[in-house]
């Protein structure tokens, strides 16, 4: 196996880092990746213990072709590329200039990162605002971590729900189904629909896009909204939510209130990019629920759709139990990094020359436009503070 490895031509090197941010337990490679790697040109540094946490051994990335490192700044210092999953300012700033970050570089927020890799020249490359697109759709990361999300939402809500999810006919008595209502139908909401149905609750759900009523109803749950001409409209033209105006706030809020007070568990996943997360559930709307009632708030670290919400706590208020943890794919450690190394790997592949097996960009790719923030010490995405001119001129 070694001769195996060793004779393989290597062309660039690989960096997969240990993640130290809180509650973070994902890790940006799998054995599986590691794999793909080596056939693509790759060498494959991983940090000590970087999957120890979602159960992937530092034995099992050695056999599946990687060199263990023990020194991140020196790791750092001679990739060409770094994976990360939580992408921070610091570790751009030892890595080499010429050298790609990609990961979860929080581009709205963490304007310090994409400042030091301009500063440093590395080009940053940011998962979360892979384009919609059907090529890019196997680097979608945020749909990949948004559905084990959803699914591990609803079993957050049953561990905490004082009953049975299902409807239970004993020689006792009846148990009624829990009623579960879901406020945003994307991935992680529609997810959370299909859970919540199969553990046999009665399940409704609520979208400002219109294509979510259909998704909804298929399976299987019933749809919540006021269905006027602002709601027909209410999509971007990328499949994303709206902000939407106070006039409407007001009557979905209206509606949404008398809902809610019929609930026994509301999921909530309301995100807009860039924005602190919409205030859905107010604490009057919090009162109106039965006492041993659940909310699961997946919108915890943008601030929370609940505005009794607090993010990493599960709290107790007025009889109803508020649950916020701020990076639920994690907690399902495994399965989250298994799918986003595959996410990472796609984009890999996509800048790699299959007969070079070297590092090759097409600055032309929709893709790559949609992704990269920073090139040879500039920024270019015209969203973070790149210009539109220069862009074009880096790209001829």
């Amino acid at each position: 196996m070694e001769d195996k490895n060793e004779s393989t031509q290597v062309s660039f090197t690989i960096f997969i880092l240990k993640e130290t941010a809180a509650h973070e337990h994902r890790v940006a490679a799998s054995p599986e990746t590691v794999k793909k790697y080596t056939s693509l040109g790759a060498k494959v540094l991983i940090e000590k213990g970087a999957g120890t946490a979602a159960s992937f051994t530092d034995k099992a990335f050695k056999e599946a072709g990687a060199d263990i490192s023990e020194n991140r700044d020196e790791a750092l210092a001679q990739a060409d590329i770094v994976l990360c999953v939580q992408g921070t300012a610091e570790i751009a700033g030892h890595m080499k200039k010429g050298a790609i970050l990609i990961g979860l570089l929080s581009p709205y927020d963490n304007k310090d990162l994409i400042q030091k890799a301009q500063d440093q020249g590395v080009t940053a490359i940011s998962m979360e605002i892979v384009p919609r697109v059907t090529r890019a759709q196997a680097m979608d990361v945020l749909s990949s971590q948004a559905n084990l999300a959803g699914y591990k939402a609803v079993l957050d809500a049953a561990e905490h729900y004082p009953k049975a999810f299902p409807m239970m006919m004993t020689a006792a008595g009846t148990v009624p189904s829990a009623k579960v209502f879901v406020m945003g139908a994307g991935v992680a909401g529609l997810q959370a629909i299909a859970t919540a149905k199969r553990l046999g609750a009665i399940v409704s759900a609520t979208d400002v896009r219109p294509a979510a009523k259909e998704q909804v109803q298929s399976l299987g749950g019933s749809f919540v909204a006021v269905e006027d001409e602002e709601f027909k409209e209410a999509e971007t033209a990328g499949g994303y939510a709206k902000e939407m105006s106070e006039e409407y706030k007001k009557k979905q809020a209206a509606l949404i209130e008398e809902t809610i007070a019929k609930q026994d568990i509301v999921i909530t996943t309301a995100l807009i990019p860039g924005r602190p997360a919409p205030k859905l559930v107010s604490e009057a709307m919090v009162k109106s629920m039965k006492p041993g009632s659940v909310i699961v708030d997946l919108a915890a670290p943008n601030g929370g759709n609940c505005e009794l919400t607090k993010a990493d706590k599960t709290v107790q208020k007025h009889g109803v139990t508020i649950i916020g943890h701020s990076n639920t794919a994690s907690r399902l450690a495994e399965s989250a990094s298994a799918l986003y190394a595959k996410n990472l790997y796609n984009l890999v592949e996509l800048i790699t020359d299959k007969e070079t097996k070297d590092i090759s960009i097409d600055w032309e790719d929709e893709i790559i436009k949609g992704v990269a923030l920073t090139k040879d010490g500039q920024i270019i995405h015209p969203q973070f503070g790149g210009a539109k001119e220069t862009q074009d001129k880096d790209a001829a």
